[in-house]
Order: structure tokens, then C-alpha cells, then sequence
């Protein structure tokens, strides 16, 4: 089976892994249509038995040791805590201390963000669309996760480039009442709107933190239909995910 995933290129912590996954072949993935081929989805209309044969096939390949953390995400800045939670509810955040416990955060145009400590003794994904970078997720997890922001290191996951992200003022707005050089992310365009760099506004909430050591970011999931899943550019889309965790 073609591995359909790419490791985060980035000086993790030792014991510490962060993959990416990608839409995939017809041999890694099962799903068809608008999902074909990897979806890991179960909330996008695909077949579930379709997602389920996907997610085994993830857990499989990437030698998981445990089954991923799915969360209900809602654009928000909840965390889940998975040391002490059964059944996460809806969060945007995953954390973990103990090892074995797979943080995942599903997209298809937002940004997945992976962090560990230095010491790898705490890891989070969070994902951070615009309404979720605007509301504090990035706070929000580093606050979560309880060490000197200095001492962490940070991978950005693909998402959608600033060549794609077409949005309107009112987007600016928000980022620009939180942090007036925010603007620098922002493009005006020929329609009166802006082009949006998710990845550079991320940077500049994490080295706002204290987070120096930032790594990724710059891979489009608009731009390569073959490789990855787009909301914004296909309407109906799976999703494709990124994870984080401690081996034991």
C-alpha cells in the first residue's frame, strides 16, 4: 500500500512524531467521489464505512499506537485534555502528557498546528482556520499546555496559500482589533477584497507568545488537487489529517 502521509520535517523532541495525511491513491485510500481517495472525515457526507476502513488503514500504516483522538471541531478554542478524557466533546485543541494518546485535528484548507516541549514531555495539535486564529486557539493551547513558550517548537501543516484565501474586510477587522501589525497578512486585491496568509498570521501569534522555533507552513492545499483535499476549492471535499504524539 502506498503510504498516503508525509513526518513533519522538523526537529521534534525525541520520542516525539507529527504526520500529515494526504488524499492518496487508489490503493491507500477507499473512498469514492468527492472523497476518493484517503477521506478521514465522518462528518462530510462520505460513506462511514468507508471513513472507518480509512482511519484502520492510518492507524495501520503509521503504526499508531492507538486509535486517533477524533474531535468535534467547531472553529473555536476548546481544548481537549486527553489524559483525562474518555470521549472528547467539541474542541479545536488536543493535548497530551501521556504517551500512546494520538492528538489529531481534521482539515481541508485550514491550518493544522502541532507543538511539543523541548523535553517532548507535552504535545498539541490545534486547528486554526481564521475565526479560530482571530478568537486565541494558538493562545489557547499554548496557555493549555503549561511550559515557557520559549521552550516550545511549533510545525504548521498544509493549508490554503495566500494565492486562494480570498476574504472580505470584515476578516482583516477582527485580526487587526487583536494585533495592528496583523495587517501585513492581508493583500488587497483588484476586487476590493484581501488575500489572506494563514501561515504568517499564525507566526506572528506564536513568536507573540514566545514561540521562536516554527517549522512548515507554505504547503497549498488549494493549489494541489492531487495531493490534498480543499473545501474552498471543491465545496464537497473530504479531509485530510494531522497528528502528534508521544511513543512510549
Amino acid at each position: 500500500m502506498t503510504m498516503p502521509w508525509f513526518e513533519a520535517d522538523w526537529p521534534a523532541p525525541r520520542g516525539v512524531r507529527a504526520l500529515s495525511t494526504l488524499r492518496g491513491d487508489a490503493q491507500s485510500g477507499v473512498s469514492k467521489g468527492p472523497y476518493s481517495r484517503f477521506n478521514l472525515g465522518d462528518h462530510v457526507g462520505d460513506d462511514p464505512a468507508a471513513v472507518a476502513e480509512n482511519r484502520r488503514r492510518l492507524k495501520v500504516a503509521a503504526g499508531l499506537p492507538s486509535d486517533p483522538a477524533w474531535l468535534s471541531q467547531v472553529h473555536g478554542i476548546g481544548v481537549a485534555n486527553l489524559d483525562s478524557l474518555v470521549a472528547p466533546g467539541p474542541a479545536d485543541v488536543a493535548i497530551a502528557r501521556g504517551s500512546g494518546k494520538v492528538c489529531a485535528i481534521l482539515t481541508a484548507d485550514c491550518l493544522p498546528i502541532v507543538l511539543a516541549s523541548a523535553s517532548g514531555a507535552i504535545v498539541a495539535a490545534a486547528h486554526a482556520g481564521w475565526r479560530g486564529l482571530a478568537a486565541g486557539v494558538i493562545e489557547a493551547t499554548v496557555r493549555a499546555m503549561g511550559v515557557p513558550p520559549g521552550s516550545l517548537v511549533a510545525w504548521l501543516g498544509p493549508a490554503i496559500g495566500p494565492e486562494h484565501f480570498e476574504v472580505g474586510s470584515e476578516v482583516r477587522d477582527a485580526f487587526l482589533q487583536g494585533d495592528s501589525n496583523s495587517g501585513e497578512a492581508f493583500e488587497p486585491n483588484a476586487r476590493g477584497r484581501f488575500m489572506a496568509d494563514l501561515g504568517m498570521l499564525a507566526r506572528q501569534r506564536l513568536q507573540g507568545l514566545g514561540v521562536s522555533r516554527i517549522y512548515g507552513g507554505g504547503e497549498c492545499t488549494f493549489a494541489h488537487a492531487d495531493r490534498y483535499f480543499s473545501h474552498r476549492r471543491d465545496g464537497i471535499s473530504g479531509r485530510q489529517a494531522t497528528l502528534i504524539w508521544r511513543e512510549g
